[in-house]
């Protein structure tokens, strides 16, 4: 017998078990009786088990009809279960996303859009790995991730992007700065500072665009230190290890002992979202559509 031909008989032998009456059953399961008699007689010929015993006045369950009556309650329920279990993950609605971000995006929205999610697929897992952009990228092009929230980057054929955000950068101050306590600044005051960029070597372009700043203002920097990520930035700030060029977002950190001072400057800070464009997993469509949402984009 094959599966669909299970359960069928599975269905009509529980209908009879629980009415005792094939006449009842055969009115619970909408069809006539002589089909319904039919199927309990093959089910009991496959199993080479008498499952019912039948008078002209009654229908009782045999000590093997019990056993099959509570096994096929299980059986069934099982297969609405995975029935329902698989429709699930093919809507996107259960399962696990693997989600990456660069520490920034703390502040730019994430979290919100993370609850929002939460809200709609409950039975989604997130898995959250903090990555710099170059890794986000690796990890998205080996099948590692399936989402990833990074600083603008050149990506791969392989990849699909979006904007999420265009924001302007701040200088980042520590708040012992002889210049903190102004409200702004000319980026060219800070000639001869120590500088803090973010690294070369995880994201050239966040580089490149700090270093064009500088130059624009008339000065070539001097860096000092870099890191990898923008927090790590701001918090070498504080530190008093030197003066930065950071995306405005990171002002709500709420990190102490550094000032946040706007600048006459017309480049900006592009946070983006990726994921494989040969993506088919619905779940990684249904959360780029949340992001696009969340973001309004």
């Amino acid at each position: 017998m094959n599966m669909e031909l299970d359960t069928r008989l599975l269905r009509y032998f529980v209908a009879v078990a629980e009415e005792l009456s094939f006449s009842r059953a055969a009115t619970r399961l909408h069809i006539s009786q002589p089909p319904l008699s039919y199927a309990i007689k093959q089910l009991e010929n496959a199993l080479a088990v008498q499952l019912l015993t039948r008078s002209s006045r009654q229908v009782t369950l045999t000590p093997a009809g019990t056993a099959l009556y509570n096994e096929a309650l299980f059986l069934l329920q099982r297969n609405a279960d995975v029935a329902a279990l698989v429709q699930r993950i093919d809507a996107g609605s259960h399962g696990q996303i693997k989600i990456g971000f660069v520490g920034s995006m703390l502040y730019r929205g994430l979290p919100d859009m993370l609850r929002s999610c939460k809200a709609r697929y409950p039975d989604v897992e997130h898995v959250l790995l903090e990555l710099n952009s170059t890794e986000q990228i690796d990890l998205i092009k080996r099948g590692g991730l399936d989402i990833g929230f990074i600083h603008e980057n050149p990506a791969a054929a392989e990849i699909a992007s979006i904007d999420l955000l265009v924001e302007p950068f701040s200088i980042c101050l520590p708040d012992t700065h002889r210049l903190a306590k102004q409200s702004s600044l000319k980026l060219g005051e800070l000639a001869g500072e120590d500088f803090i960029f973010f690294s070369r070597l995880f994201s050239p372009s966040y580089y490149e665009t700090l270093l064009s700043l500088c130059l624009r203002a008339g000065f070539y920097p001097k860096v000092k230190n870099e890191a990898r990520h923008w927090l790590s930035v701001a918090s070498l700030v504080s530190q008093g290890m030197g003066v930065s060029i950071v995306p405005q977002c990171l002002a709500r950190s709420g990190l102490s002992g550094i000032r946040f001072l706007s600048f006459e400057h017309d480049s900006r800070s592009i946070s983006r979202l990726i994921w494989a464009s040969s993506s088919v997993k619905q779940i990684t469509e249904n959360y780029v559509g949340m992001a696009k949402q969340a973001f309004k984009v």
